[in-house]
């Protein structure tokens, strides 16, 4: 079925149908949230997608209450992963409701809506996730079976003289070398479009680079590689004795955390792996 096709299916209509609801009820609760994924990626770079689910961007004790509300409304709900993720379920269409990220960095707080851009999806007037907060979340994701480098190529294309540097600088705070990478990636991607990344931010990032002194206080025997990817690094941590940098104190995650999020991205893999019955 191609995207005019399924434009005009009726399990496109039910999506879009199931979709106006949720936005609608969000509305009218009035808990402040912003519309993420495919949805935001489309207001700023064009791209459209067929959007399989719908990401709602919530501060965790707003997620947990719309998790209820619609409870209460008569839709089936669930926290499939207490650090970052809900669910709401219409017939054969979802709707995910994000207050973190899966690495458990990219907490939802009030910056993300004090930068939010308006926007309207379906008709139904909202608020869109910040083009910064984009980057920080998807620069991140750099699984087997997903990688967002693309996006966050895309993102900085058509948004990159609009980009607040300085607040995306401080979001990557002390994982700035993930930036780093991405942005010597865009200039690798788009090299006649080198300048739409400030000078100055290269030029910081790279001196930081020549300055670095191990810290060995924390990161000694410290595995980062869990924070781009929950399965592809579990070697590490699991018979090579490093450190998992998920785990507090130096993460956010509990190991209860970590081994449900890792496990489940080792049954998503295997799913994938498996041949069409």
């Amino acid at each position: 079925m191609d995207k005019q096709d399924f434009a005009s299916s009726s399990s496109a209509v039910d999506q879009r149908a199931f979709y106006r609801n949720v936005l609608k009820a969000m509305n009218h609760s009035q808990m402040r949230y912003l519309v993420g994924g495919g949805y935001a990626l489309d207001h700023y770079t064009g791209i459209a997608r067929d959007s399989k689910d719908l990401d709602l961007v919530l501060e965790r004790a707003n997620a947990l209450a719309v998790l209820q509300l619609f409870s209460a409304l008569g839709y089936r709900t669930e926290l499939c992963f207490p650090h970052w993720l809900g669910k709401i379920f219409g017939d054969n269409h979802v709707v995910d409701i994000i207050f973190s990220s899966g690495n458990g960095l990219c907490k939802v707080d009030n910056d993300w809506f004090v930068h939010s851009v308006p926007g309207e999806i379906l008709g139904i007037a909202v608020k869109l996730c910040p083009a910064e907060e984009l980057i920080w979340t998807k620069g991140f994701i750099m699984e087997r079976e997903r990688y967002d480098g693309a996006d966050i190529a895309h993102l900085v294309r058509a948004h990159g003289t609009k980009l607040d540097w300085a607040r995306l600088l401080r979001r990557f705070g002390p994982h700035w070398q993930v930036l780093l990478s991405h942005l010597i990636l865009f200039s690798f991607i788009y090299p006649c479009e080198r300048a739409l990344v400030p000078g100055w931010v290269l030029n910081d990032l790279l001196q930081r680079i020549q300055r670095q002194i191990p810290d060995h206080a924390v990161w000694d025997r410290v595995c980062r590689g869990t924070l781009l990817s929950r399965s592809q690094y579990r070697v590490d941590v699991e018979r090579w004795g490093y450190e998992d940098a998920r785990h507090q104190p130096i993460g956010s995650m509990t190991s209860e955390e970590t081994m449900k999020w890792t496990e489940a991205g080792e049954e998503r893999s295997d799913h994938k792996k498996k041949p069409a019955m």
